[in-house]
């Protein structure tokens, strides 16, 4: 086992693989070939030893050696990020926290923890990114995050197996309500019946893999008519507000629709629920993620108190 010859070019391809959870997927966000990425992860696996990368047909997965070569790999090039950074002349922050976050809690959860902490921790340093469930959590497991708030649907499975466990807290369980234009017919009542979802135009999340359905009402008992599809929560509320179909939201949402958008509850069949999830690796959390993960839980139970 030598590492002497390993590049920090192979690194990085290695985390980006680990993240990302395919070869292609590692190799479009690092503007690669596949057969580069496959080249860096060879040679990384040379110098190990052993077999790093597990390649199945649902994508790729690290082994328990690829865990701990990850685990070592992100603190080399954390350190080489640090060392760049001073030299550069920008200044090296104390108690930095890595946070990845799904979509929905940007809207008020992520915003209101970091202005806290501007205030009550002005010397804690949070770098923060959005991504799905699924790429968070191996993030998270990569070592390249360290914390992860995840979405969780019925019947809030764990957000993957491996082992050991990551440690979940739930910060919020909500309602999952339908967003309506104001102008269309379902608008005008205080809920929307499920019989009458039938025959709508939805606007979705992503039109890939298994976010496709995202923003049309789970269970829906007929092929969903999927008119427009966008990522962000905000572009869908716009797109339902300009009059271009339904789609789901949590109930938080409620308090940044824009104009011309009712968020409604939906009766006649079984509450959706969604929860809030922060995760972590189980080791004992330093100082800094304990007050970030503090903050955290402080913004949404504040969310779960109505407006004023």
């Amino acid at each position: 086992m030598d590492f002497t010859d390993v590049s920090l070019i192979s690194l990085r391809v290695f985390r980006a693989v680990a993240e990302q959870g395919t070869f292609t997927a590692a190799a479009a966000s690092l503007g690669y070939t596949q057969s580069a990425v496959s080249r860096q992860i060879a040679s990384v696996e040379r110098a190990a030893g052993a077999t790093l990368v597990e390649r199945r047909h649902d994508g790729a997965r690290l082994t328990a050696a690829g865990r701990v070569v990850m685990r070592r790999a992100t603190v080399v090039l954390d350190q080489i990020d640090a060392t760049a950074r001073e030299l550069s002349g920008m200044p090296v922050q104390g108690g930095t926290v890595r946070l990845g976050w799904v979509p929905v809690a940007g809207t008020t959860v992520v915003p209101h923890a970091l202005a806290e902490l501007r205030r009550s921790a002005p010397n804690l340093h949070v770098v923060s990114r959005e991504g799905g469930t699924p790429a968070l959590t191996r993030a998270l497991r990569a070592g390249s995050i360290d914390l992860a708030l995840l979405s969780s649907a019925p019947p809030f499975r764990a957000p993957d197996t491996e082992s050991p466990a990551l440690v979940l807290q739930t910060l919020s369980e909500r309602t999952l309500c339908l967003a309506v234009p104001t102008a269309h017919p379902l608008a005008r009542g205080d809920f929307v019946d499920v019989d009458d979802l039938r025959g709508q135009r939805w606007i979705a999340g992503s039109a890939s893999g298994a976010d496709r359905l995202l923003g049309v009402w789970p269970g829906l008992d007929e092929r969903p008519e999927i008119v427009h599809t966008a990522r962000d929560w905000l572009a869908k509320l716009h797109l339902v507000a300009s009059g271009c179909g339904l789609t789901t939201v949590p109930s938080t949402l409620a308090r940044v629709a824009p104009p011309g958008v009712r968020v409604l509850p939906v009766r006649g069949g079984p509450q959706e629920q969604r929860r809030l999830v922060l995760a972590r690796l189980p080791q004992p959390p330093t100082e800094p993620v304990s007050r970030l993960a503090a903050a955290l839980q402080a913004a949404a139970a504040d969310g779960e108190a109505p407006p004023g």
